[in-house]
Order: structure tokens, then sequence, then C-alpha cells
């Protein structure tokens, strides 16, 4: 409630019917379903039979109503914009990079949005993956559901191409086990630099380009180590349709999913296919150099997203224990819309702690403090020892849009850190 005071995003809430229609005090019967579905704790630990906005039926009716995919997803939208205006948040980054990786979810009821896989979810259970991307502002700017453990791969370009809010990356940083040539190439044509990191980089294969009829270039010591060739005539020959496969990705025409699986045909590739793998191979190049170069930038920028996705996994996990930390909903879009409302929760969690944070630097300076830029950078909107996910639910409106006292490090009880 206090982060709808900043930034109003239960406004987007709209009614299904999208009449207008209104229910009183609408922001608190939105925020209440919206701890319950990403705490996984259901309605009773958030229900107030006394209060209107909190009664069961209320609950239930915002809930269905109000509370989906799209509503949520402009709602993030609001944070996003309001998380990228908060000073703090531009030494972290400037919304440039990004990373997509897969938060795991057992499912342990019957429904066909969801795959076996001992490793992730047991020997009888079946489950899915929350593949999500945030930007280095550590604001969580798009997800989508996957049945199972499939490559990540396969569906990153549909989540980048479906972001709810924030400025398009440029850099994209993804796990080591979400790789291929085809990737690399789709991602090159439509302006990302893709950026897994590789653990098995000394197995890695570098390509050199040649032209017919032009004399090989001189790589220098890296003569040796680009053994393999890339010549252009494929991609030459496909060309257009390259490009407009690029053109019906970023048009929303075909999902990437679908198209990466008829170009790799389960690992014979189609003609276009291998054109697009020959390209993938010169973009993978240049990144396998960016990793090998002794200026450790690159690498460094890749290495701290994905610890900070991480992170932020982590407190996915915090939040979401209700029920044993399993996902029960049976259909699709019961699920895509309970992880939506977690995603937005931890977005929410996130702007205020980078909001707070921002207050304390600022009155640190102000009272004569040193506080450098690159100590303030290494501040996290993350930390999560003062939130509470247990014990009773409570909703009061929030008078003002402001900011509480900050405490006084001075005054704390002794006994905390």
């Amino acid at each position: 409630l206090e982060v709808d005071a900043w930034t109003g995003f239960t406004s987007e809430f709209i009614h299904l019917a999208e009449s207008g229609t209104r229910v009183e005090d609408l922001a608190v019967s939105a925020c209440a379903v919206l701890v319950a579905e990403a705490c996984n704790i259901g309605f009773t630990p958030v229900t107030k039979p006394g209060v209107p906005a909190l009664t069961r039926d209320r609950l239930s009716h915002v809930e269905q109503n109000y509370v989906r995919a799209d509503t949520i997803s402009a709602a993030n939208a609001r944070l996003i914009e309001h998380q990228a205006q908060i000073g703090l948040a531009w030494l972290w980054g400037g919304g440039l990079v990004a990373s997509a990786d897969g938060l795991r979810f057992v499912v342990p009821v019957q429904t066909l949005n969801a795959a076996p896989n001992p490793k992730y979810f047991g020997q009888k259970h079946h489950g899915l993956t929350w593949l999500n991307a945030i930007n280095d502002q550590v604001a969580g700017i798009g997800a989508i559901v996957v049945p199972g453990t499939m490559r990540d791969s396969l569906y990153i370009l549909d989540v980048l191409l479906n972001l709810d809010g924030g400025p398009k990356p440029e850099l994209v940083a993804t796990d080591n086990a979400s790789y291929s040539d085809i990737v690399f190439g789709l991602f090159r044509l439509l302006g990302y630099q893709f950026s897994p990191r590789i653990a098995d980089l000394s197995d890695q294969r570098f390509w050199r380009l040649e032209i017919p009829g032009v004399p090989p270039g001189d790589y220098g010591p890296l003569n040796a180590l680009a053994r393999h060739k890339v010549t252009t005539p494929r991609m030459i020959t496909h060309w257009p349709d390259m490009q407009r496969v690029a053109a019906s990705l970023a048009m929303g025409t075909v999902r990437a999913y679908d198209l990466l699986r008829m170009l790799g045909r389960d690992g014979s590739p189609t003609p276009l296919g291998h054109a697009l793998a020959d390209y993938g191979k010169l973009a993978k190049t240049l990144h396998l150099l960016a990793m090998c170069d002794p200026d450790e930038s690159y690498r460094r920028t890749v290495h701290v997203q994905l610890t900070v996705q991480e992170s932020r996994h982590r407190l996915a996990r915090k939040i979401f224990h209700g029920q044993r930390g399993e996902l029960r909903q049976r259909y699709r879009e019961g699920q895509e819309d309970q992880l939506s409302a977690l995603g937005l929760v931890l977005n929410a969690v996130t702007l205020w702690n980078t909001r707070y944070s921002d207050a304390a630097v600022a009155q640190l300076r102000a009272q004569g403090y040193p506080v450098d830029d690159a100590d303030a950078a290494r501040l996290s909107p993350l930390v999560d020892k003062h939130v509470n996910v247990l014990g009773r639910y409570t909703f009061t409106q929030q008078a003002a849009a402001g900011l509480r006292p900050l405490r006084d490090p001075a005054a704390a009880d002794p006994d905390e850190d």
C-alpha cells in the first residue's frame, strides 16, 4: 500500500468488462489479493470479516475480475518506471543490461502445463519453470511460464519481445545452459548482445569469416585459435529471409519458441537455420573473445547481473513460502496469474528497499558523512532481513505518499546487527 501511494499502480487494475467499474477501497483489496497469491497462502490469512474491503467475497471478486495477467503487467510497468527514477538505481546501471533465468516450481496437482524432471521436482512430481528477466536497475521487466525444464534459450526471446516496461536491453546475460548458434544469430539480428556464462570455455570453437575471392585475414596470435571458418554465400542467399524472420519476431506474428523448433528440426537445421547458425557463430566468437579479454569489465558485467538474478530468486523463494513453496494451480492461466503476482510483489519490495536506501544515503551525505558512489553502488535492494512473511497480515490505507522517518542507528537495539 505504501508503494501504491508512491506509484498508483493499483489504478491499473480495471474490471474485466472494461466498463470502468470500481469498487470502494480497491487498492486495499488488490494488495491483499497480491499478497495472498505471491505468498501462496490463500485468502484465509488476509480476510477480515468486519472490513468490507477484506471479506472473502470481495477478495474473490477482485481476483476474478481485476487481478489478471494484463493488469498485472500494466501495474508492473509503473513500478519499473518509478524504479528508474531513483538516483541509487542509476548507480547500479542504466537499464540496458538484463539477464534471464528460470526458477523451478513443483506442481503436485494434475495439470497439462507441467512436466517431470527428477532432478528438480523429485521422482513423483511434475513442475514448471518461471523464466523471468530483470535489468541492471534490479527491476523485473518480464516473465513467462514454461512447462517442465525445457531449454531456457527457446523462450528467452519470447520474454524479451514482450516486456512489461523499461528500455529495450542491449546486453542479455544467461546461464551456461541457454545457448546455441541459431540463438546467437537471432539475438544479433534483433539487436541484442547475447551473453551466456560459458562454463566449458576451453572446449568452445572460435570462427573466422572468409569471403570468397578475398584474401583471408591475418589474426596474428589468434590464427591458431580461429581454425574454423564461416563463409558468406549461405548467409547472403538467405539474408532476405533472415530479415523477415527478425521482423516477424519483433512484430509478434510468430513466437520465438515455435520458430526455433522449426529452424532446428531436432538437431537437423533447415537451410535457413544453417544460415542463422553461421551468422550466430560470428556473434558467438565475438562474445567468447570478450569473455577471454584481459579487461575483466565484460565478464564482470555478466557475472554481476546473473548474481543479482540469483539473489532475486532467493527473495522469491522466501516470499512464495506457503504450501511448502509448491504451485498448486491446475490451469496455465492460474499459474501465470499467480507467478505474475509474485513478480509484481518482488518489484514492490525492490522499489521499497531502493527508495529507502536512496533516502538513507542522501541523509548521510546531508549530515556530512562521506558516501562514495562506488560504495553506494554495492548496496542491494534485495536484502530481506527486515521483510517478514509470517504472522498476521494487516492492510491499512497510507494517508501520505511520503517516506517514513528513518531509524537512528545510534538509538537502535544494541543486540541488532
